[in-house]
C-alpha cells in the first residue's frame, strides 16, 4: 500500500493558487487512474484505488495548510498506515517552477504544511515530492505569492508539470524511492 498526501487549502478561492499545486497533482493522478476523491474522512478528502497492482490512497487534507499534519496523523492512526509508505506532495519555493525534487527527509524550510506534518509525525524522515513554484520577485510578499495564481506562462506548462509528478508517483509504486529520485530529480 502507498498513500499520497497532496498539500493545499480547501475552498474555491484557493483552487488555482501556487500553494495548492499538491492538490492539483493528486487530482491529476486520480484522474489518470480513475480514482474518485470524494470520501470525507480523516479531516480530508480521500480516494482509494489500485494502480500498478498496489492499493493506493490519495488524501487531500481539508484542515488548511497550517494544520495539514492533523489529517495525515488521523489517516495514519485510522488505517494503521506506515510512515514508509507515505509520500507528501507540496509546493516548494526553492525549486524552480516546472521541476520536481524528491527527498526522504529534511526540515520544513519555512513551509507551514510540512512544519505541521513533522510535528504530527514526530519525525523529519518521510518521503516527499517537492513541486517547484520558484521564489517571488524581490519585494513581493511570500504569502501573497503562494496564495496567488500562476502566471499565464506557468499555467500553460502546468499540464506537463502535473503529468511529470503523476508519472513519478506511479514510478514509486514499482520502484524504490532512491531509484525514483535518480530518475526525476532535476
Amino acid at each position: 500500500m502507498k498513500w499520497f498526501v497532496g498539500l493545499g487549502n480547501p475552498g474555491r478561492q484557493y483552487e488555482t493558487t501556487r500553494h495548492n499545486i499538491g492538490f492539483m497533482a493528486i487530482d491529476r493522478f486520480a484522474e489518470q487512474h480513475g480514482i474518485k476523491i470524494a470520501q470525507s474522512k480523516c479531516k480530508g478528502l480521500l480516494g482509494e484505488g489500485h494502480v500498478a497492482g498496489q492499493k493506493v490512497y490519495l488524501l487531500k487534507p481539508q484542515t488548511y495548510m497550517n494544520l495539514s499534519g492533523e489529517s495525515i496523523r488521523a489517516f495514519m492512526d485510522f488505517y494503521k498506515a506506515s510512515i514508509e509508505d507515505l509520500v507528501v506532495i507540496y509546493d516548494d519555493l526553492d525549486t524552480p517552477f516546472g521541476n520536481i525534487r524528491l527527498r526522504y527527509q529534511g526540515s520544513a524550510g519555512g513551509h507551514n504544511g510540512i512544519k505541521s506534518t513533522i510535528q504530527h509525525l514526530g519525525t523529519q524522515s518521510f518521503n516527499r515530492i517537492r513541486m517547484g513554484i520558484s521564489r517571488p520577485a524581490p519585494g513581493r510578499e511570500v504569502v501573497d505569492y503562494v496564495l496567488g495564481s500562476f502566471t499565464k506562462e506557468e499555467a500553460q506548462t502546468m499540464p506537463s508539470v502535473l503529468d511529470k509528478t503523476a508519472e513519478a508517483m506511479e514510478h514509486l509504486l514499482t520502484n524504490s524511492f532512491e531509484k525514483t529520485m535518480g530518475k526525476y530529480n532535476a
